[in-house]
């Protein structure tokens, strides 16, 4: 009998070690927010000018932190952006009173070449952050834009 009351004894301990790493795992930072580049323009005269835009919107109990680098650099293909890095500090977005944090938003005119078929390629490297975690986010895109 003294090993099925070892047996009953671990148990308990056994469901607790196995459990764990289960309750101990972390959210995922990319699901702590969306970045989206509505607004940009599709659609350009040759010659013309159009705007890069994209925004960061973080989902609630989280926060793109304002202490850790924030850097976006655009490239263009038959397009060339007004600034090709960018920081938090180019953000359209300003902290309102009161504000604790604010979602960064940039918005980038560009120049159209000639026409034909354009891409604007764009790589966001910015913190994403809880109460419990910072996390280092980077995100690539690359956008089609037609020259007429």
């Amino acid at each position: 009998m003294p090993s099925s009351r070892r047996l009953t004894t671990l148990a308990p301990l056994l469901l607790t070690l196995v459990g764990a790493p289960v309750l101990a795992q972390d959210v995922d930072p990319a699901t702590l927010y969306e970045v989206t580049t509505e607004g940009t323009s599709t659609q350009v005269k040759a010659g013309g000018q159009g705007t890069f835009m994209l925004a960061i919107k973080s989902k609630p109990g989280a926060h793109v932190s304002d202490e850790a680098p924030l850097k976006l650099e655009l490239k263009g293909t038959q397009l060339t952006p007004a600034q090709k890095t960018l920081t938090r500090d180019q953000s359209v977005a300003k902290k309102a009173a009161g504000q604790q944090f604010v979602d960064p938003r940039f918005e980038v005119p560009f120049t159209a070449m000639s026409a034909g078929k354009g891409t604007l390629d764009a790589t966001l490297t910015f913190f994403i952050c809880t109460e419990k975690i910072c996390a280092r986010q980077k995100k690539s895109f690359s956008l089609p834009v037609e020259v007429q």
